[in-house]
């Protein structure tokens, strides 16, 4: 307990899913935690509840990360109130399923928005931060079908492997400046989102699992944590896979 106390923390996309789980677990090992999310007073009683429990601050920050503005100012927002950030965890993303016939580009293209340009533009925002502060953590959320591939995910894949080069070339400029950058890459993971597509889409899969079974949203969450602490200060620019052993 503890790992995270007072580290000024933005997770974006918190809530749901794997979003919601990471900021939860954030705020119980002692973080300042502002949590996005898009629709205004929506995390609201969530946040409070949340703050109370673990003796914490858990403050929902409402912006669209593709509005690239809206991102600057919530970001300089913080900065002001909080006078640092020491973790960004860019979790925000949209998945489609469908084979390359069927993909939409305007569909491509918002998808590229927000996993790809928006995760982009908060790590500039935040790096000048983190530049001037000598420290910091950025987490991306990549996931495994851009290292392993998956039929009809070719368009979310793409994004994904977007993230894993952005990952890898942030970490080499950003480290004289002593600012982290790695990525997650999760496997199938029981949040309620993807849970109804399993159950339609990908049932059959579950044989594909080492460990024969969904990962936890939480689960995602404690490997974030260790990539927030102090417990990972050396590790920069990796890669780390989370899939109980799937072969997709």
């Amino acid at each position: 307990m503890g790992l995270l106390k007072d580290k000024v923390c933005l997770v974006t996309g918190a809530s749901k899913g794997i979003g919601r789980a990471i900021a939860e677990e954030f705020a119980k090992q002692g973080a300042i935690v502002y949590a996005n999310a898009r629709t205004p007073e929506s995390i609201d009683e969530w946040a409070n509840n949340l703050s109370k429990e673990h003796q914490t601050k858990v403050i929902p920050a409402y912006f669209d990360i593709t509005d690239l503005a809206d991102a600057k100012n919530t970001v300089m927002q913080i900065k002001s109130d909080e006078k640092r950030i020491d973790v960004l965890v860019n979790n925000a993303g949209m998945v489609t399923y469908e084979m390359i016939p069927m993909a939409q580009i305007d569909t491509f293209r918002a998808m590229l928005d927000v996993n790809v340009v928006a995760p982009f533009s908060l790590l500039q925002i935040v790096s000048r931060v983190m530049g001037r502060q000598k420290a910091g953590s950025i987490i991306n959320m990549a996931s495994i079908v851009a290292d392993k591939g998956a039929k009809g995910q070719v368009s979310y894949a793409t994004t994904k492997g977007a993230i894993i080069a952005m990952t890898k070339s942030a970490a080499k400029e950003l480290a004289p400046s002593q600012i982290r950058v790695n990525a997650v890459a999760p496997g199938m993971v029981g949040t309620e989102r993807f849970v109804n597509v399993f159950e339609e889409k990908f049932k059959d899969k579950i044989d594909n699992i080492g460990m024969g079974r969904l990962a936890e949203p939480s689960e995602i969450a404690d490997l974030c944590v260790f990539l927030a602490s102090d417990m990972s200060k050396y590790v920069t620019g990796q890669i780390i896979g989370i899939d109980g052993s799937t072969e997709l």
